[in-house]
């Protein structure tokens, strides 16, 4: 049977993990580009930082999680099974099948009213998920949606 989706977590303060995810979705939506940021976690060090670049490098895959698990660089499988991934927005297909092929444990995730993204398979796979509900990241999605809907189908698939 799948486990369900994490429940959202209202109470809890904004870290400063997720701020610097909301940082990078705000930096990726000043290039022009979709504002969904991310960042990779390793003992209370951010070891990796990205957005979705796909506009801004005419990219297939730049998300913003498998940008961040880039610029986190090469290393060791058991690296990333000590990191906790944050991101802005519920992972989509793609994004769920790099946390999964490196053994991320942990997910933060900023809201997935927009998209629903393969919560369920991760967390069928051990993965621990967050999911905070953020005004501040569902404001940027929702802003972003209602003023480039041609790139939002387009980044997601629809």
């Amino acid at each position: 049977m799948d486990a369900a989706p994490a429940e959202p977590v209202s109470s809890r303060p904004m870290d400063a993990f997720m701020l610097a995810a909301i940082e990078e979705a705000e930096q990726g939506v000043a290039e022009g580009g979709i504002p969904i940021g991310s960042v990779v976690v390793h003992d209370g060090t951010i070891v990796g930082r990205g957005h979705n670049r796909r506009v801004q490098q005419a990219s297939t895959i730049l998300h913003g999680e498998m940008d961040a698990l880039e610029r986190a660089g090469r290393r060791p499988g058991a690296f990333y099974k000590e990191c906790t991934l944050y991101t802005t927005l519920s992972p989509c297909p793609m994004c769920s099948g790099a946390i999964l092929l490196y053994g991320i444990p942990r997910v933060v995730i900023g809201e997935n009213r927009s998209f629903m993204g393969e919560e369920r398979l991760l967390a069928s796979r051990g993965v621990e998920l967050t999911v905070l509900q953020d005004d501040r990241c569902i404001e940027l999605m929702r802003e972003f949606m209602r003023k480039h809907p041609e790139l939002w189908a387009e980044d997601i698939g629809e």
